[in-house]
């Protein structure tokens, strides 16, 4: 397998949260791009993040996506999963693969949980201008629960304050009149696979295939696995499934 694959992170992440991931990917041939989204490398001051759109990250990507000799494969997890398939719509890529994507505008949630993060944000006060602080209570009942304790508490020691204003774009789309995480009409304009831990709290399945279905793009349960795809345990078997996937198109064959 030949091309590049870039790996997009998700919220209060960066770079770091693909460092295994990528691994059976160069393994397969493939030039794999890490890049942290704006405000989220690790010399960047904290609040390099407050204010920042999802448009800003989308136009990152994309703009490295362009950047490449050839249309890439584009691969993202959670808010990075919902960046993937903002960026493909700006530049070409080869194919999109999201994993346990944010949905879209104009998916709605589909579980309590959804809903009690997204009212939460308004908790925070002034949180459109802020650069919101993980919290990592939550991320260890939800979003890391079943990653063994090392590797969790290395991961909770990496996190970093995210963008409130994209998290409210994102969690809070039916109140945002730019439409900021809208992908416009028709699907996906490349082959794209989605796929969702089965006992995913954070974006449950039944949401994850909604987006899906949005996109039209092909589904997949990760059976008996939750939301850190990248890096719980079985996240080999994601991997493997995509490289799969990718050759299955004759992707970079």
């Amino acid at each position: 397998m030949s091309g590049t694959a870039i790996m997009v992170h998700g919220a209060f992440c960066g770079a770091w949260a693909f460092e295994a991931f990528r691994q059976p990917f160069e393994a397969a041939g493939l030039r794999v791009l890490t890049p942290d989204l704006p405000g989220h490398g690790p010399d960047e001051p904290a609040p390099s993040v407050a204010g920042l759109s999802m448009s800003d990250y989308a136009r990152d990507i994309a703009a490295l996506c362009a950047a490449q000799a050839q249309p890439p494969v584009l691969i993202g997890h959670s808010l990075g999963g919902l960046v993937a398939a903002l960026a493909a719509r700006r530049a070409p890529v080869r194919a999109l693969v999201l994993l346990a994507p944010s949905a879209p505008w104009g998916v709605a949630g589909s579980s309590v949980e959804e809903a009690a993060t997204a009212f939460g944000l308004h908790m925070l006060g002034p949180f459109w201008a802020q650069a919101v602080s993980p919290d990592r209570s939550l991320a260890r009942r939800f979003s890391l629960d079943r990653a063994p304790h090392p590797m969790r508490e290395a991961a909770l020691a990496r996190l970093r304050p995210e963008s409130g204003r994209a998290l409210w774009e994102t969690l809070n789309w039916w109140l945002d009149p730019f439409m900021t995480t809208s992908l416009g009409p028709g699907a996906a304009s490349a082959p794209t696979l989605v796929l969702a831990g089965e006992s995913d709290v954070v974006h449950p399945p039944a949401t994850v295939r909604l987006t899906a279905e949005r996109l039209g793009a092909e589904f997949r349960l990760a059976r008996g696995m939750s939301h850190w795809l990248v890096g719980e345990p079985g996240w080999e078997g994601v991997a493997d499934e995509t490289l799969a996937w990718l050759t299955s198109l004759r992707v970079g064959v």
